[in-house]
């Protein structure tokens, strides 16, 4: 395990609380690489999630199949926690499919081995209360902007907001999905707001 892959899992878990050298020791014994070629699904609809991780290298985009059509809700980048958490939580299988849309590297655990060191730590346990938390809140923005904003105002929140990798790294036909539109009607928007 390379020093620079253990520090960005660990400075992404530090987000939600400073953990002690033998703290952070409880959770590297469990840790491994996962790599995704372009593609690859870390996890389809229907199967149960095992894993956590941490996306390294890759852009990865995560979502739900409807009458047969895709509905992307979220994209990965380096950096960022990865998984079916839903799915790990309560073990039912996942509702969603997450997919690497270029060769990606994870450093992952299993969710068994994190929910094991609940009982060991009171840190730990804070983390994951945290993260779930902090998921619940990403969701909930997600959700009302999908329902209270329009297309146009949805994509300008992309533009201004914190999400400008979704902007430079990812096809503009899964940005259209995203955002709940055909990437005719993305196309419109832009030339739109160019003239303006």
């Amino acid at each position: 395990m390379e020093a620079k892959d253990l520090n960005v899992l660990r400075t992404a878990i530090q987000r939600f609380v400073s953990l002690t050298d033998a703290e952070w020791e409880l959770l590297t014994p469990h840790l491994r690489y996962r790599s995704l070629e372009r593609g690859e699904k870390w996890i389809s609809e229907g199967q149960k999630e095992q894993d956590m991780g941490i996306v390294l290298e890759g852009n990865i985009r995560h979502y739900y199949t409807r009458d047969g059509e895709e509905k992307t809700t979220y994209f990965y980048f380096e950096n960022h926690l990865l998984g079916s958490y839903i799915s790990a939580i309560t073990g039912n299988p996942s509702l969603l499919t997450i997919e690497a849309l270029t060769d990606s590297r994870i450093l992952a655990f299993s969710y068994a081995s994190l929910r094991s060191l609940y009982d060991l730590s009171p840190k730990w346990e804070r983390f994951g209360r945290l993260l779930a938390e902090y998921l619940a809140i990403g969701l909930e923005d997600r959700m009302s902007g999908l329902l209270t904003m329009s297309p146009e105002e949805r994509y300008l929140r992309l533009l201004e907001g914190n999400k400008q990798k979704i902007i430079t790294r990812i096809p503009q036909h899964y940005i259209a999905n995203y955002l709940g539109i055909t990437p005719v009607s993305l196309s419109r928007i832009r030339k739109r707001l160019l003239k303006k």
